[in-house]
């Protein structure tokens, strides 16, 4: 059974950071491109951040990002602990939305149930 269990979301006030993890299970990780999305109330689910699986790496290949979040956001990947990571700093309020993890291989596509992101003063 495959599975995505996204934490470390929360409140957070503007200018400040938060780290996301996301821990799968039940997939060969490393040979996953891994990805944040998130969607705010009203809006379509957008990508935020892509890694590539890196090979035989344990840290993962190239990256990139929305406009939006460049300079701001880094997505890193530690394949020997299955996760990858959403380090999100300078948070505005407009980077609030649930975020979520996504793996992709081909055709095969998982998501996790996301976590809240909420950049409020």
């Amino acid at each position: 059974q495959v599975q995505l269990v996204e934490s470390g979301g929360g409140l957070v006030q503007p200018g400040g950071s938060l780290r996301l993890s996301c821990a799968a299970s039940g997939i060969s990780f490393s040979i996953y491109y891994m990805n944040w999305y998130r969607q705010a109330p009203g809006k379509q689910r957008e990508l935020v951040a892509t890694i590539t699986s890196g090979g035989s790496t344990n840290y993962g290949g190239s990256t990139n990002y929305a406009d939006s979040v460049k300079g701001r956001f880094t997505i890193s990947r530690d394949n020997a602990k299955n996760t990858v990571y959403l380090q999100m700093n300078s948070l505005k309020p407009e980077d609030t939305a649930v975020y979520y993890c996504n793996a992709r291989r081909i055709s095969l596509e998982y998501w996790g149930q996301g976590t809240q992101v909420t950049v409020s003063s």
